[in-house]
């Protein structure tokens, strides 16, 4: 597990509270206690909370209305009742309003243990269902982003809330991060889908012919302009423009664009015509707008007219866990036949590598792999040479902690329980408690 499993419990009890919260730490929770119910909102507002154990019966607020808040605040979290018996009536309307279950009070620490594990597994399956809902609407719009990663998701989210409205968007990512791609998601999830997605790389044009490609030109504006000429801005009027590389454009560029953003009208190149269009700009830049504004090579009024909304993409060193399944992802669109097998090796050195041309990098990298695995496995000596000495350095440039997180990872894995873990290690078992929150294990 990659991150630290959280939970909230809210009682007004302060033994059960006590109880609760030594027992959820000595099971590797982080864990969050809140003796008035009235607290919660705070906690769901600045925590990520996976699980919440709520009592049904409070004061000022009751558990129904806490439930309540959770749900708004925090719909992932999976909330479970603590009840007495004369109150399940309550409890099970409480499942009704979106309770995953209710716990019946008195209950000695085995049982706790037992009926935690089970809202555990219950958790993780519908966050998973709800990931696999997620994707499929960007399936459906012909656009692929796959991801698991917590804070993607989040920002893949932001993208589908904010597709239907007229409003800028700026994607920040390093290169190969996928920023075209989440454009496209944005516009084919808009009302504007039927109507033109038209890109530019504003770095790969030359200054001098940039602003004739993104506004146009008449016949002799200059020379070589034989004819009049629509730019990129008329061309997708009704739909999107997406601007990628924003940050290389000049100065008197800049100004254009920010004419085009505020009041949709512009100019072709050698022309006093003016023209009104109606577009959506998307932005997209790998470099950090926020340094050139403080250098002053990008105009502040065009930022935050670019910047309504801001959505920033993880490089993929940062995301690990996805790189099975974008390799999965990659091997099913590139194969034609039998989906080739990845030796243990070739994994190793794949997941290992840190990715600089995050998944464009990867998707070269595994359809080179492709043409040589002529046996239909992907071997190590099939990947290019610096994914091979990445793999061979990295056994050798473990930390000590490194190696004590593996170590302990084995044992977990192996042993019937905690206790016998900490006697294989040789440590007690508060010691192996804090080793795996240390570790997040």
């Amino acid at each position: 597990m990659n991150a630290t499993r959280s939970v909230l419990v809210v009682d007004d009890e302060k033994n059960i509270l006590k109880t609760m919260g030594i027992f959820f730490e000595t099971q590797g929770y982080e864990t969050h206690v809140c003796s008035k119910p009235q607290d919660v909102l705070q906690v769901i507002r600045n925590k990520r909370i996976d699980l919440a154990f709520v009592d049904l019966m409070m004061t000022p607020m009751n558990g129904l209305e806490v439930l309540s808040e959770i749900k708004q605040q925090s719909p992932g979290t999976t909330v479970v009742m603590i009840t007495a018996h004369a109150s399940i009536d309550t409890a099970v309307e409480a499942i009704k309003k979106g309770a995953y279950h209710y716990l019946v009070k008195p209950f000695d620490l085995k049982e706790l243990e037992l009926f935690t594990q089970k809202v555990w597994e219950h958790h993780e399956l519908s966050r998973e269902v709800h990931e696999l809902r997620r994707q499929l609407p960007m399936s459906g719009s012909g656009v692929s982003i796959v991801t698991r990663n917590r804070e993607m998701l989040k920002q893949i989210d932001l993208a589908a809330r904010i597709a239907e409205s007229n409003i800028s968007v700026l994607i920040e990512g390093e290169s190969g991060t996928g920023k075209e791609l989440l454009a496209q998601f944005i516009h084919e999830k808009s009302l504007r889908s039927d109507k033109p997605f038209v890109k530019i790389n504003c770095a790969a044009i030359p200054e001098q012919l940039l602003e004739s490609e993104l506004f146009g030109h008449v016949k002799g504006a200059f020379t070589g302009a034989s004819k009049d000429r629509e730019g990129r801005f008329e061309l997708a009027d009704g739909g999107t423009v997406f601007l990628d590389e924003v940050a290389e454009l000049s100065p008197a560029i800049q100004a254009k664009l920010l004419r085009v953003l505020q009041s949709k009208e512009f100019e072709r190149v050698g022309e006093s015509v003016t023209h009104k269009v109606d577009v959506r700009v998307i932005a997209a830049t790998n470099k950090n707008l926020d340094e050139a504004l403080k250098e002053g090579v990008f105009r502040e009024d065009l930022f935050y007219r670019l910047n309504a909304v801001r959505i920033k993409l993880l490089p993929l060193r940062e995301r690990p866990d996805d790189i099975p399944l974008l390799l999965q992802h990659q091997l099913k669109r590139l194969s034609s036949g039998n989906l080739p097998e990845i030796s243990d090796e070739a994994m190793k050195a794949l997941r290992s590598y840190r990715w600089s041309g995050n998944i464009r990098e990867l998707e070269n990298v595994l359809e080179r792999a492709m043409l040589l695995a002529a046996n239909g496995k992907i071997e190590l000596s099939h990947l290019p040479e610096e994914l091979r000495q990445a793999a061979e350095s990295s056994m050798y440039a473990q930390s000590i902690e490194e190696v004590e997180k593996l170590h302990i990872k084995r044992i977990l894995q192996r042993a019937k329980d905690y206790e016998e873990a900490a006697r294989i290690l040789g440590i007690d078992r508060a010691t192996l408690w804090k080793k795996r929150k240390k570790y997040n294990l």
